[in-house]
């Protein structure tokens, strides 16, 4: 049975784990106001980026990076997560839907490969797992653009050289402080939204545009700048995400430790008393055998 002492250490202990979880607590969720507000203002730059290909393309399939392979034999995963833990099943689950999606597309004809993310990622799928890692990266405290303009450069040149037939994004989609949806989004062959399809209704059709010098050049340098945003939208999605999570998950710790810190506490009021308790009842025997 422990002792007083025993019981009074591990209260201690507690407290001083409550004072951390309750601070990570409080810097992660101004960490996820200023990342929240750089997704909301990224999605509709993604969208709009999306619409303005198709306005520019007028279904144009010419530029590579639409080219739709009927054959994949080649398939490159983008998998993002974050680069520390203690975020719940944040990372989990984007590590449990690569592996479903890995086993679903890998077949004899297709090979799966994966471009890492994030630390977590890296870590567990650089043991024997029997899926190839074609690079894997940090994901970095803060994300920029620039990070996200180097993966898709890569990814970009992979698929003009065909060495890839397509390319996809696994993530983490920021919903809400409490949710979060691993999503995946085809990324390459890029295929930008069919006009109309997000149209609201009752909104009136715009006049054509007037393209200089032509399409084809405005899309050689829009393809490329759509894919790099469409990476960095997902990299922001995964960094709110990772705040928003780390927050919840430190807020039930912190409850949790309430809960033990009152347990031990009863637990230790219980054993004071039952000490002296115990130490009554000696001195009044030891006074009653002196009568």
């Amino acid at each position: 049975m422990p002792t007083l002492s025993d019981i009074k250490r591990r209260i201690v202990s507690i407290q001083s784990t409550q004072k951390i979880t309750s601070a990570m607590k409080m810097v992660s969720a101004a960490k996820l106001r200023r990342a929240q507000e750089a997704i909301e203002a990224a999605r509709p730059y993604a969208q709009r980026m999306r619409e303005t290909l198709e306005e520019v393309g007028g279904g144009e399939t010419n530029h590579p990076l639409f080219e739709q392979r009927e054959e994949k034999a080649r398939v490159e995963v983008v998998v993002i997560t974050s680069d520390r833990g203690l975020a719940g099943a944040y990372n989990g689950q984007i590590i449990k839907a690569t592996e479903a999606f890995v086993a679903e597309r890998r077949t004899g004809a297709t090979k799966v490969s994966l471009t890492i993310v994030g630390k977590k990622a890296a870590d567990y799928f650089k043991g024997p797992r029997g899926i190839e890692v074609s690079s894997a990266r940090p994901v970095g405290p803060n994300v920029n653009y620039l990070e996200a303009k180097q993966v898709a450069g890569g990814l970009i040149s992979r698929f003009e050289s065909g060495e890839v037939d397509e390319v996809v994004i696994i993530h983490n989609e920021f919903v809400s402080a409490i949710a979060q949806n691993a999503k995946i989004v085809p990324l390459l062959p890029f295929v930008p939204p069919v006009a109309g399809d997000d149209a609201e209704e009752g909104t009136e059709a715009q006049a054509p545009y007037e393209i200089e010098p032509n399409p084809e050049r405005l899309l050689t340098s829009l393809v490329p700048k759509a894919v790099e945003v469409e990476l960095f939208r997902a990299l922001l999605e995964n960094q709110a995400g990772e705040h928003a999570a780390r927050m919840t998950a430190m807020e039930n710790a912190t409850k949790n430790t309430e809960e033990l810190i009152e347990k031990l506490t009863l637990e230790y009021n219980r054993a004071r008393q039952a000490a002296i308790t115990s130490e009554l009842v000696e001195i009044i025997t030891g006074a009653q055998a002196l009568e």
